[in-house]
C-alpha cells in the first residue's frame, strides 16, 4: 500500500466516480482503476460497490476512508509544519466556526491579524455546533471558534475569549418596542422565529424560556441569522440573538432591546485538540485571539 494508491482511493471515494477522480488527479482513468484494484487485492476486501460509471463505498470501505482521511490530515499537517517552521508568518490557518460568529466576530479578528501578519492565509469552514466539535477532534481543523464552549468534551482544550449578551429583536411596531429593557416572561405569548433544530443557539433560547416555565411558540424557522432578522423585519415574530450579530446595524423595521430577568448570555471561545499540537502559524493566531479579546475587554471596562 503506497501513498499514490491512498491518494487515488481518497479522490474516488470523495467523488464517487472514477472518471471524475482521474480528471481531478490529471491521470488516465485506467491508472486510477488499476491502483484501486491493486489496493483492494492487497487488503483482500472490496472497498467499492460498482454501479456503472459510479461507485459507492462498501461498509468496510467507509471505515477505511475515515482512517485514511485522518492519516492524510496528519501527513498534510506534517508538510505544513515543515514549511511553517521556516516562516510561520506565511503559513495557513484552518479554522471552523458557527454561523453566529460569521458576520462580525471572525472577520474582525482576521482583519486585525492580517494587519500584523499580511502574508498569513486562512481556510475557513462554517459548521453546525456538533460538526464543528467533531471536525476539530478528527483533525479536519485544529482551531474552532465556538459558542458556548463544550465544557464536557474531554478531547478538546478550550479557552474562553469573551461572554456576550443575548438581546431581544422585535418588530418596530411591537407593543414593547419603546421599552428600555424586556423581561423574557413578557414574551410568553409572542410568536418566536428561531433557527431550526440542530442549532445550539436555538437550544439556548428554548432553555431560557423553559427555565421560566414556558415553551416558546415557534411560528417560523430561518436557516441562518440573516433569515431570522428578515422574519422579524416582516413582523412575523420576535427572536433572541447574540448582540454581536447586530453590531454593524439593525435590520430594517426592528428594534434591539436588552433582556433582563433573566439576563441571558453565552460564552464564546476557541477549541483546540488535546492530542495534537498547533502548527506554528495556528499557534500565532491562537495567541493573537487571546491578546485581541483581552485588549477588547480592557477597552470596554
Amino acid at each position: 500500500m503506497d501513498f499514490r494508491q491512498i491518494r487515488y482511493f481518497m479522490e474516488v471515494a470523495t467523488r464517487e466516480h472514477v472518471t471524475e477522480a482521474a480528471h481531478s488527479l490529471h491521470v488516465a482513468q485506467s491508472s486510477v482503476s488499476r491502483q484501486i484494484v491493486n489496493l483492494e487485492n492487497e487488503l483482500e476486501v472490496d472497498l467499492f460497490i460498482r454501479e456503472g460509471r459510479r461507485v459507492h463505498l462498501t461498509p468496510i470501505g467507509k471505515i477505511f476512508f475515515e482512517r485514511m482521511k485522518h492519516a492524510m490530515n496528519v501527513i498534510d499537517d506534517a508538510r505544513r509544519e515543515v514549511k511553517e517552521y521556516l516562516d510561520p508568518e506565511k503559513g495557513t490557518i484552518r479554522i471552523t466556526f458557527p454561523i453566529s460568529l460569521a458576520a462580525y466576530t471572525l472577520p474582525t479578528v482576521i482583519y486585525a491579524f492580517r494587519l500584523r501578519y499580511p502574508e498569513a492565509k486562512f481556510q475557513l469552514k462554517q459548521a453546525l455546533y456538533q460538526e464543528l466539535i467533531e471536525g476539530v477532534i478528527k483533525g479536519d481543523f485544529n482551531l474552532g471558534l465556538i459558542g458556548p464552549l463544550p465544557l464536557k468534551e474531554k478531547k478538546l482544550q478550550q479557552k474562553v475569549l469573551f461572554t456576550e449578551n443575548i438581546v431581544a429583536l422585535l418588530p418596530i411596531h411591537h407593543r414593547l418596542a419603546k421599552e428600555s429593557s424586556v423581561k423574557l416572561q413578557e414574551l410568553v405569548d409572542e410568536p418566536f422565529v428561531l433557527l431550526p433544530e440542530g442549532f445550539v443557539f436555538r437550544d439556548i433560547v428554548v432553555n431560557a424560556c423553559q427555565n421560566l416555565g414556558f415553551t416558546p411558540n415557534i411560528a417560523f424557522e430561518g436557516d441562518d441569522i440573516d433569515a431570522l432578522k428578515g422574519l422579524v423585519s416582516a413582523g412575523l415574530g420576535v427572536t433572541l440573538m447574540p448582540e454581536v450579530t447586530l453590531v454593524d446595524s439593525l435590520p430594517r423595521s426592528t428594534v434591539k432591546i436588552p433582556l433582563v430577568e433573566p439576563s441571558v448570555t453565552r460564552t464564546v471561545g476557541v477549541i483546540t485538540p488535546k492530542e495534537r499540537a498547533l502548527l506554528p502559524t495556528e499557534k500565532l493566531f491562537y495567541d493573537f485571539l487571546q491578546e485581541f479579546f483581552t485588549r477588547l475587554d480592557d477597552f470596554k471596562s
